[in-house]
């Protein structure tokens, strides 16, 4: 159950973040509150995992989703650049995340 709210909490993570581009500097309210909702329901999930996981593999692999799922989101939604050197940086996260789960027993 801890890897499931681990990857919720990831992908609250990326929600948030694309809120709080759209909150345009705090000055539009909906975006603001998603954002807010968000980064509560995320932290909570993280916390909620950590109580099996380990701090340094939780915390990555939280951190992993959201940089990922903050990238494709800005690629495939915001018109942001996928330059070579960006998608091979991306992939070399997942190899990260990849890594932490198969050294991690719990």
């Amino acid at each position: 159950m801890a890897w499931i709210y681990l990857v919720a909490a990831g992908i609250l993570e990326i929600v948030w973040a694309f809120a709080m581009k759209q909150s345009h500097g705090f000055t539009r309210l909906v975006p603001t509150v998603v954002m807010l909702v968000a980064m509560l329901g995320s932290v909570g999930l993280l916390t909620l995992s950590m109580r099996v996981l380990p701090l340094g593999t939780a915390y990555a692999i939280w951190t992993g989703i959201g940089a990922m799922g903050a990238f494709l989101v800005g690629v495939m939604v915001l018109g942001e650049a996928a330059s070579p050197m960006r998608i091979a940086a991306v992939l070399l996260i997942l190899a990260g995340l990849v890594l932490m789960k198969l050294s991690t027993s719990a």
